[in-house]
């Protein structure tokens, strides 16, 4: 029943802090409003909104509005409008679990934010990404990320932001068991200074996420303070629910049944007078473990049918899988065989289910993390294995090298002259060996890259990232191409096409024209990543010219 409220709060932060429906009266008004503004920053803020208002009940309507929202800032330029509508895509995204399309936006906002020295909004975006990776079971990079957050926080002295930041690093922390004390170290910090700003939903789950690793601890006399603030906190809501079980749970640790059923029951009331289903489902499973606790098996399996029933309506999994294996348990305790059986078939049918969520949640984290490595990292990467595996040959062969003068050694004095003689023979070959290494895997790295970065690659390992402010990109296609290729073998296809694409070569390279990739019979290049930028278009003009009279000749 763990909670992690904070943790996800500040992605709904600077929008709206209530729920929506598709027919609330706001989105109404604002449908109609918007058709009569105009293409200003006054629109961006009302898309913005908008969408932010379907977050909750169509995330299709919410993304289309962020689209508008994002495309209408850069039209008119404006920046901070262009960031929080990337960072409302990233939300709904995220709520769509496409977590790759949510981390391309949130940092694309980061940048809008950055480019303005927004720090409020540096600060939100890097909480959402913290959220986004604990999401993905990366804890170390959401810790990263919720640090940056709190730095970035504390110099704009926001409490608020500070506080949740606290928060959030416990809540990761909390995800282990090797590091709850440094979760609670990190939730005691937050909660003096929520208390300071009263913000009552911060400190009720503060104190319920403490009082949970209490609960687990076994040390129930501090986890009872801990839940009892988080009760008063969140009265009359259903999260006070969870805290009023935990409590109930406790009393019945202690065999104190009477105080364990009054908690039971108020969390019972609550939730039913909400109409918080899943929160119910949950206090009635708390509620029913206590009556089994108590030795009452008839009454805790009535309790557990009631339950699963409404955990079933509302296909709330985690709830359904206790329920079925908590009647399990219980008809097998009271003899009735029959329906032990039943509901321990309906509890393997259900953690089928369970298990293959969390298998593709497994891959959609795997995807995730292949994704965020582009086509030039990954070509870097391959450019430097190469010069790796040209270093370990060279390593290889001066090893060599010293085996062989040892041997050398060990030989007869007549011998000698003849060793000196074939080692010399084997340097020569040991050089032509390298050079050629060398400029295979030369070649190999102007193939896949500009002669710059291969340059920089070679020199530094690593290469920055360039802006190029005009480029030309010329594309070339060859016309009828399936029907030429049926008419030709494979051999004689392949030699056509790399005859034009050598010609293609000799041509873009006396325009200072780099080749960008070739698939099948196409072509790609680019001019303006060089020196000659300004003339770029020009060049690229008269080379496609020039490849033109080629094939025609």
């Amino acid at each position: 029943m763990k909670t992690q409220s904070i943790l996800y709060l500040l992605l709904l932060i600077n929008f709206v802090c209530f729920s929506q429906r598709n027919d609330n009266p706001k989105i109404d008004s604002l449908l109609h409003e918007i058709k009569t503004l105009p293409e200003d920053t006054s629109k961006v803020n009302t898309l913005i909104v908008l969408g932010t208002l379907y977050l909750d009940s169509d995330i299709k309507e919410a993304l289309k509005y962020g689209n508008q929202a994002r495309d209408l800032s850069e039209k008119v330029n404006f920046r901070k409008g262009l960031g929080f509508a990337r960072k409302l895509l990233g939300i709904g995204n995220a709520y769509n679990d496409n977590y790759y399309e949510a981390d391309i936006q949130f940092k694309e906002a980061l940048k809008s934010f950055e480019s303005i020295d927004f720090k409020d909004g540096i600060a939100n975006i890097l909480n959402n990404l913290g959220s986004l990776n604990f999401v993905l079971g990366n804890d170390t990079k959401s810790i990263e990320y919720h640090l940056k957050s709190l730095n970035v926080s504390m110099e704009t002295k926001n409490k608020f932001r500070i506080a949740t930041n606290l928060s959030n690093i416990g809540t990761v922390y909390s995800n282990k068991t090797a590091t709850t004390d440094k979760a609670i170290n990190y939730f005691l910090r937050a909660l003096p200074i929520l208390e300071e700003i009263n913000y009552t939903d911060g400190i009720g789950t503060v104190t319920l996420n403490i009082g949970e690793i209490y609960f687990n601890k076994g040390m129930y006399d501090s986890a009872l303070t801990f839940f009892k603030t988080s009760i008063k906190m969140y009265q009359g809501t259903a999260d006070a629910a969870v805290a009023l079980s935990y409590v109930g749970e406790i009393y019945a640790e202690r065999n104190d049944f009477e105080n364990a059923f009054i908690y039971h029951n108020q969390a019972v009331e609550v939730t039913e007078k909400l109409g918080a289903q899943q929160y119910l489902a949950q206090s009635l499973l708390s509620l029913a473990k206590t009556q089994r606790k108590k030795g009452d098996l008839l009454k805790a399996i009535e309790i557990y049918k009631k339950a699963q029933k409404i955990s079933e309506e509302i296909k709330a999994r985690q709830e359904i899988k206790k329920s079925y294996e908590s009647l399990a348990e219980c008809y097998a305790e009271v003899g009735d065989f029959k329906n032990a059986y039943a509901y321990k078939t309906l509890l393997i049918s259900i953690k089928d289910t369970l298990y293959n969520n969390n298998e593709r949640k497994v891959i959609q984290q795997l995807q995730f993390n292949f994704d965020i490595h582009d086509k030039e990292t990954l070509a870097r990467e391959q450019a430097l294995q190469e010069l790796q595996k040209q270093r370990e040959q060279i390593n290889t062969i001066q090893k060599n090298k010293i085996i062989n003068y040892a041997a050398a050694f060990s030989f007869v004095l007549i011998l000698i002259i003849s060793g000196v003689t074939l080692r010399f023979f084997q340097i020569r070959k040991t050089k032509r060996i390298i050079e050629e290494e060398k400029a295979r895997s030369e070649n190999l790295l102007l193939n896949i890259l500009p002669k710059e970065v291969a340059e920089e690659l070679k020199i530094k390992g690593e290469s920055k990232a360039r802006n190029f402010d005009q480029v030309t990109v010329l594309f070339t296609d060859f016309k009828d191409f399936t029907s030429i290729a049926e008419t030709l073998s494979p051999q004689e296809l392949v030699a056509e096409i790399n005859t034009c694409f050598k010609a293609f070569d000799q041509i873009i390279t006396k325009y200072g024209i780099e080749k960008i990739k070739t698939i099948g019979d196409s072509y790609m290049a680019a001019g303006g990543l060089g020196s000659k930028s300004l003339t770029s278009a020009k060049d690229v003009v008269t080379a496609g010219m020039e490849m033109q009279e080629f094939m025609l000749s």
